[in-house]
């Protein structure tokens, strides 16, 4: 708890046996997190076990799909401040309080991979992956007046309850253009985001996404189109 606002932590997690535990266990030994929830989706190794060991609660989203395991983490949360984060160990807990120093001020405080001096040498951050996210964060600079950002992923943020109750319902990308569609959804709402620099290191285990360059190519067409469709289609309530 900050500030007598309850913190959760939430997090997807698709055979993440290598990093689920460490992830877990340095956000709870945040004193400031109240309650970290993992949402299992249909991982076929210790990724469960592993969780729970740690100390985390455990649900599952049977509809595979990394924006579907976001949206149920999402979902779980029932905190004066929602924490999405990656459960491979890529991200510091302890820039939990880079956000807090924020969130009272914006609606959503999402971080960006985006000062070279925060980011290890062996992290998974090329430069194909670091301007292709720069190219897609401007374009929604330009398409929605806002916010600044350079970088269009990256999971980690921090959402206030009352944000994140009136967004749940318009979100339903199930795949991983995800992190794009969420914040051009924000965007559209009015609600107020900033991007904050943060650290980032080697993930453990291999991503399911940018370990392929050519589905990370893939999916980072998927999220130009996304970002150009969500500023002219009508927002709906799922």
């Amino acid at each position: 708890m900050w500030k007598k606002k309850t913190i959760w932590v939430v997090m997807p997690a698709y055979n993440e046996e290598k990093g689920i535990y460490n992830t877990v266990k340095n956000f709870l030994s945040i004193p400031e997190v109240d309650k970290v929830v993992v949402v299992d989706n249909n991982s076929k190794d210790k990724t469960i076990k592993l969780a729970k060991e740690a100390g985390a609660i455990v649900v599952e989203e049977k509809k595979q799909g990394y924006g579907y395991a976001c949206i149920r983490a999402l979902k779980e949360s029932k905190a004066d401040y929602t924490v999405l984060v990656e459960s491979d160990d890529s991200f510091y807990p302890e820039d939990i309080y880079k956000f807090l120093g924020f969130i009272e001020h914006f609606d959503m405080v999402k971080g960006g991979r985006s000062n070279d001096h925060l980011i290890d040498k062996e992290a998974d951050w090329t430069p194909f992956l670091k301007y292709g996210n720069w190219f897609i964060a401007k374009l929604i600079q330009v398409l929605y007046g806002g916010p600044s950002m350079r970088e269009s992923g990256g999971t980690y943020r921090m959402i206030k309850k009352e944000c994140l109750n009136t967004l749940l319902p318009y979100l339903s990308r199930g795949d991983a253009a995800f992190l794009p569609y969420m914040v051009t959804i924000a965007s559209r709402l009015n609600f107020e985001i900033l991007e904050i620099p943060i650290r980032y290191r080697k993930r453990s285990g291999i991503s399911k996404i940018t370990g392929n360059r050519w589905r990370a190519l893939k999916l980072g067409f998927t999220m130009i189109w996304v970002v150009i469709i969500n500023r002219i289609k009508p927002l709906k309530i799922i």
